[in-house]
Protein backbone atom coordinates (compact mmCIF):
# COMPACT_ATOMS: atom_id res chain seq x y z
CA UNK A 1 0.00 0.00 0.00
CA UNK A 2 1.04 3.54 -0.62
CA UNK A 3 1.84 6.06 2.07
CA UNK A 4 0.15 8.76 0.00
CA UNK A 5 -3.35 9.89 0.88
CA UNK A 6 -6.05 9.65 -1.73
CA UNK A 7 -6.99 13.33 -1.48
CA UNK A 8 -3.43 14.54 -2.17
CA UNK A 9 -2.53 15.25 -5.81
CA UNK A 10 -0.13 12.79 -7.36
CA UNK A 11 3.22 14.13 -8.38
CA UNK A 12 4.70 13.39 -11.76
CA UNK A 13 1.38 13.20 -13.59
CA UNK A 14 1.25 15.40 -16.68
CA UNK A 15 -1.99 16.54 -18.21
CA UNK A 16 -2.17 16.86 -21.94
CA UNK A 17 -4.02 19.92 -23.15
CA UNK A 18 -5.54 20.33 -26.56
CA UNK A 19 -4.76 23.27 -28.73
CA UNK A 20 -7.89 25.18 -29.51
CA UNK A 21 -8.67 24.97 -33.18
CA UNK A 22 -10.47 27.87 -34.72
CA UNK A 23 -13.47 26.44 -36.53
CA UNK A 24 -14.17 27.77 -39.98
CA UNK A 25 -17.59 28.83 -41.08
CA UNK A 26 -19.16 26.47 -43.60
CA UNK A 27 -19.18 27.55 -47.21
CA UNK A 28 -22.46 29.18 -48.14
CA UNK A 29 -24.48 28.71 -51.34
CA UNK A 30 -26.94 31.00 -53.10
CA UNK A 31 -30.17 29.39 -54.25
CA UNK A 32 -31.18 30.99 -57.55
CA UNK A 33 -34.60 31.08 -59.18
CA UNK A 34 -34.68 31.32 -62.97
CA UNK A 35 -37.38 33.16 -64.88
CA UNK A 36 -39.59 31.42 -67.42
CA UNK A 37 -42.59 32.53 -69.46
CA UNK A 38 -45.04 30.04 -67.95
CA UNK A 39 -44.83 30.03 -64.15
CA UNK A 40 -47.44 32.34 -62.59
CA UNK A 41 -46.01 35.16 -60.48
CA UNK A 42 -48.39 34.27 -57.64
CA UNK A 43 -46.95 30.75 -57.50
CA UNK A 44 -43.39 32.13 -57.23
CA UNK A 45 -44.42 34.47 -54.40
CA UNK A 46 -46.14 31.62 -52.55
CA UNK A 47 -43.09 29.40 -53.06
CA UNK A 48 -40.76 32.10 -51.70
CA UNK A 49 -43.00 32.41 -48.65
CA UNK A 50 -43.35 28.69 -47.92
CA UNK A 51 -39.98 27.21 -48.92
CA UNK A 52 -37.71 30.19 -48.25
CA UNK A 53 -39.72 31.77 -45.39
CA UNK A 54 -39.83 35.29 -46.83
CA UNK A 55 -42.57 37.72 -45.90
CA UNK A 56 -45.03 38.74 -48.59
CA UNK A 57 -43.31 42.04 -49.35
CA UNK A 58 -39.85 40.50 -49.70
CA UNK A 59 -41.25 37.60 -51.75
CA UNK A 60 -42.86 40.11 -54.12
CA UNK A 61 -39.56 42.00 -54.49
CA UNK A 62 -37.58 38.83 -55.21
CA UNK A 63 -40.21 37.60 -57.70
CA UNK A 64 -40.13 40.93 -59.58
CA UNK A 65 -36.33 40.88 -59.64
CA UNK A 66 -36.36 37.35 -61.08
CA UNK A 67 -39.01 38.38 -63.61
CA UNK A 68 -37.11 41.49 -64.74
CA UNK A 69 -33.54 40.17 -64.53
CA UNK A 70 -34.01 36.55 -65.52
CA UNK A 71 -32.52 35.20 -62.32
CA UNK A 72 -32.54 36.11 -58.63
CA UNK A 73 -31.34 34.94 -55.23
CA UNK A 74 -34.03 33.26 -53.15
CA UNK A 75 -31.72 32.71 -50.17
CA UNK A 76 -28.24 31.80 -48.94
CA UNK A 77 -27.68 28.53 -47.08
CA UNK A 78 -25.17 25.83 -46.26
CA UNK A 79 -24.67 23.21 -49.00
CA UNK A 80 -27.09 20.61 -47.65
CA UNK A 81 -29.86 23.09 -46.95
CA UNK A 82 -29.40 24.76 -50.36
CA UNK A 83 -29.69 21.33 -52.03
CA UNK A 84 -32.88 20.65 -50.11
CA UNK A 85 -34.39 24.04 -51.06
CA UNK A 86 -33.62 23.42 -54.75
CA UNK A 87 -35.21 19.96 -54.57
CA UNK A 88 -38.30 21.32 -52.77
CA UNK A 89 -38.66 24.05 -55.39
CA UNK A 90 -38.48 21.54 -58.23
CA UNK A 91 -40.92 19.18 -56.53
CA UNK A 92 -43.52 21.90 -55.89
CA UNK A 93 -43.08 23.30 -59.39
CA UNK A 94 -43.69 19.88 -60.97
CA UNK A 95 -46.70 19.25 -58.73
CA UNK A 96 -48.13 22.54 -60.03
CA UNK A 97 -47.19 21.73 -63.64
CA UNK A 98 -44.72 24.59 -63.71
CA UNK A 99 -41.31 24.62 -65.44
CA UNK A 100 -39.76 26.80 -62.72
CA UNK A 101 -36.06 26.06 -62.29
CA UNK A 102 -33.80 26.62 -59.29
CA UNK A 103 -30.06 26.18 -58.99
CA UNK A 104 -27.34 26.81 -56.46
CA UNK A 105 -23.91 28.38 -56.64
CA UNK A 106 -21.21 28.92 -54.02
CA UNK A 107 -20.82 32.32 -52.48
CA UNK A 108 -17.40 33.92 -52.49
CA UNK A 109 -15.43 32.57 -49.53
CA UNK A 110 -14.41 35.52 -47.32
CA UNK A 111 -11.97 33.30 -45.38
CA UNK A 112 -10.04 32.28 -48.51
CA UNK A 113 -6.58 33.69 -48.82
CA UNK A 114 -5.82 35.62 -51.98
Amino acid sequence: MSDQRKDEPQRGVALKTRDKQKSKRPRMYRVLLHNDDYTPMEFVVRLLQTVFHHGESMAQQIMLHVHNSGVGVAGVFTHEIAETKVAQTHMLARQNESPLMASMEPEDDPDAES
